[in-house]
């Protein structure tokens, strides 16, 4: 028999405790425990940040748990097994403490940055749990205001041009872009800030780390302009903070209009 409960995956937007939605934090009240995976050497900054949209939103005396993230090989063979894998670990873990923590009948809330949907692995991994039928979870998603969202309102730019497509993306496959789909690309998780290597001199970008919150930082410009600044102060922001969320818009150049 399986052991029912239930969890909250609430998207709490880029980081700025004005961006959480009143669904959001109504989604907050009623919970016994928020969950957090540790993320190492970046866990404190990012748990300040959960806790001071917790403070501000949620019912005064919530209980945050925090779960010890597994390792995962960030240079693998093979990419996609090793994230299989790591989703697998991290949802044995998470499983472990519901199932201590929370209990039947309990209710366990994860606070996703930006959007749920978006390059989340939460509802993975809540999915591998509820496969495993050890738990039976009655699962809500809040929606979240984008790390997107953010970054073209805080450079006052549209996402795209009149009749041009957009192309979501990572730094992997930035490389890897389908032939027409290079007009407008927003890319994330780009450690290595692959545009360096696939855009074009005259092609225009909009960059932003923390967006949203107060830490946020901005460039725009010609790639050839400003690539280097970008990187610079990447390497200055992740030495200061201990850990960094970035995300930017890559433009061609073919339209004299560039949303600015």
């Amino acid at each position: 028999m399986t052991t029912p409960i239930t969890i909250r995956v609430i998207g709490i937007g880029p980081g700025g405790p004005e961006h959480v939605t009143f669904a959001a934090a109504d989604a907050m009240a009623g919970v016994d425990a928020f969950l957090f995976l540790d993320k190492g050497s970046a866990k404190q900054s990012l748990l300040d940040a959960r806790r001071e949209i917790l403070d501000r939103y949620a019912p005064q005396g919530y209980r945050l748990i925090e779960i010890d993230d597994p390792p995962r090989d960030r240079n693998p063979a093979d990419y996609a097994a090793e994230v299989r894998r790591w989703h697998a670990a991290r949802a044995s873990a998470i499983e472990q403490v519901l199932l201590d923590e929370i209990g039947e009948g309990g209710v366990a809330a994860f606070l996703a940055w930006g959007d749920p949907a978006l390059y989340d692995s939460t509802l993975r991994i809540v999915d591998d749990i509820a496969e495993r039928g050890v738990l039976s979870p009655e699962v809500t998603v809040i929606p979240g205001v984008t790390s997107i969202s953010a970054l073209t309102a805080a450079h006052r730019i549209p996402l795209n041009r009149i009749g041009e497509p957009i192309h979501i993306t990572t730094g992997r496959l930035l490389a890897s872009t389908p032939e027409g789909a290079a007009a407008n690309q927003v890319v994330m998780l780009d450690s290595f800030l692959a545009f360096r290597e696939t855009a074009y001199p005259d092609d225009h970008i909009w960059w932003g780390a923390y967006v949203g919150t107060a830490d946020e930082i901005l460039i725009s410009g010609r790639v050839a302009d400003v690539a280097d600044q970008i990187a610079e102060t990447r390497d200055r922001a992740r030495d200061s903070m201990g850990w960094l969320m970035d995300v930017y818009l890559l433009r061609k150049a073919e339209s004299p209009d560039l949303g600015e």
